[in-house]
């Protein structure tokens, strides 16, 4: 089995906090991604846990839950006082809890689910201050129900409950259902450290118990319990605005990864530099989701193939009062998500001006999950795809690798392999199936090369081009 290299674990752990002497500052994190070669050795099973494992996620999200994708994700570390160890977790917008194991622990079925950091060990939580069943971060944590319910779980006498007097009493556990896992968690306070930056009474989930959910989570989503909602209230330095630009990846084991930049805060304007030009980001307003609160949708107007536009169906426009509609924008999910006609139509149009150049390879689209693909026996003749959200002008031109992946087929060795190349779109399912949720998902893999930014003062989402990597060493640099 191969472990990370020493040097990044070492990196993993290096957080640093810039420009400390003027108003606004900045925490600058690292995001490894997490791809796993002892877990899936062809890049066919790879691509086919994935396509599996993205329309999990995205249907459960009709159901209130949080399911994580494995082996596509990216992942970054934190540190508990007075622990030594990092904590490594999955970055997921989608959710807006940080939990992860606790000592002792049990992960049920997590055999064939490595955890992405072998080294990690669960944490021990005894000094740790159990949450009271009358807080906030309680109710929270058990979907807005009122304290007076969650004193009684706890065992809360009623005249205690009447008088305000359930302090004592520690927050029921509480349970998270995921795509293809679960767990039972319960609350703590402890010091959260973020280089020199520390963060008292951070709330956090500890699970002693998984259902084939060896790795947490840092939930980045809007709600009281993310992480960027409590950095609001902890350090209010960092405003209320944090950022990622995830660094390019393909399906196949990379021995050394390039960490991509998490930002969280604003930095100088004068450094938001790509190559010397200034870098213009695009924005489109957040759409409030009354039954999700805690996601990021967006509204989309229509797909681009070229120049001819597609029209998106009225529920990736809106979200309307029952919390149906709208793109959510999931870091935790890899490949974007469309409702079945819309899917359709995108397809059928990208299928017109690539299958009548190049034939379409079948057996590849069984293996992998996706459609179309294509055998590439000439240089691709890709179109340009373009997303148009709502608001003005709001238009983000994709990189061709962000919606097609060309990689060799022929894993059996013997046999010449051949190029293959496949349009990284999935179908979601009917409209009438999306009801109770968003319609769509904005998936991580289609969100490479871009610095993502969410301004949770403005409301808004922007989407700026960038070459992560070198943000990664900029930023870096510009500490020192």
């Amino acid at each position: 089995m191969d472990s990370p290299p020493s040097l990044l674990l070492l990196l993993l752990i290096t957080l640093s906090i810039l420009h400390p002497s003027s108003q606004s500052q900045m925490l600058l994190l690292p995001l490894t991604h997490s791809l796993s070669k002892t877990q899936f050795n062809t890049t066919h099973h790879l691509l086919k846990s994935t396509t599996t494992h993205s329309t999990s996620r995205f249907h459960h999200h009709h159901q209130l839950s949080l399911p994580l994708s494995p082996g596509t994700d990216y992942t970054l570390s934190i540190n508990l006082k007075p622990h030594s160890h990092p904590i490594t977790l999955f970055m997921d917008t989608g959710s807006d809890l940080v939990w992860f194991p606790c000592s002792p622990f049990n992960c049920i079925l997590c055999e064939f689910k490595p955890n992405p950091s072998p080294s990690s060990s669960p944490t021990n939580i005894s000094q740790s201050v159990a949450v009271s069943c009358n807080s906030n971060a309680c109710s929270a944590a058990h979907n807005s129900l009122p304290s007076s319910d969650l004193c009684a779980m706890a065992r809360c006498s009623l005249d205690s409950i009447e008088t305000k007097d359930c302090g004592s009493f520690h927050c029921p556990p509480f349970y998270y259902a995921y795509g293809d896992g679960s767990l039972i968690a319960r609350l703590y306070r402890d010091t959260l450290i973020l280089s020199s930056l520390e963060l008292k009474n951070f709330t956090f989930g500890c699970a002693h118990t998984t259902f084939s959910e060896p790795t947490g989570v840092a939930g980045f989503g809007r709600g009281l319990l993310s992480l960027p909602a409590q950095l609001a209230t902890h350090a209010p330095q960092l405003g209320n605005r944090f950022s990622y630009c995830l660094v390019s990846h393909s399906f196949r084991y990379e021995r050394v990864r390039k960490l991509s930049p998490l930002i969280l805060g604003r930095y100088d304007d004068e450094k938001q530099r790509n190559n010397g030009e200034k870098v213009e980001f695009v924005y489109t307003s957040m759409l409030e989701n009354p039954k999700h609160p805690y996601l990021y949708c967006v509204g989309l107007k229509g797909i681009s193939i070229g120049k001819k536009m597609i029209h998106a169906p009225e529920i990736l426009r809106r979200v309307n009062r029952r919390g149906d509609g709208g793109v959510a924008v999931d870091s935790g999910t890899t490949f974007t998500m469309l409702p079945a006609r819309f899917y359709g139509a995108v397809m059928a149009e990208f299928d017109r001006r690539v299958g009548r150049v190049h034939r379409r390879a079948r057996g590849v689209e069984e293996k992998t999950g996706l459609a179309p693909c294509y055998n590439l026996d000439a240089a691709a003749e890709v179109p340009a795809m373009r997303l148009r959200f709502v608001g003005g002008n709001s238009s983000v031109v994709l990189p061709r690798k962000n919606y097609f992946y060309e990689f060799l087929d022929g894993e059996d060795g013997v046999r010449r392999k051949r190029r293959v190349g496949c349009l990284m779109l999935m179908n979601g399912g009917d409209e009438e199936e999306l009801r109770g949720g968003p319609g769509a998902i904005l998936g991580n893999y289609q969100q490479q090369g871009f610095e993502v930014e969410y301004d949770l003062e403005k409301k808004r989402v922007g989407f700026a081009r960038r070459k992560c990597a070198s943000l990664w060493d900029q930023l870096n640099r510009d500490k020192n």
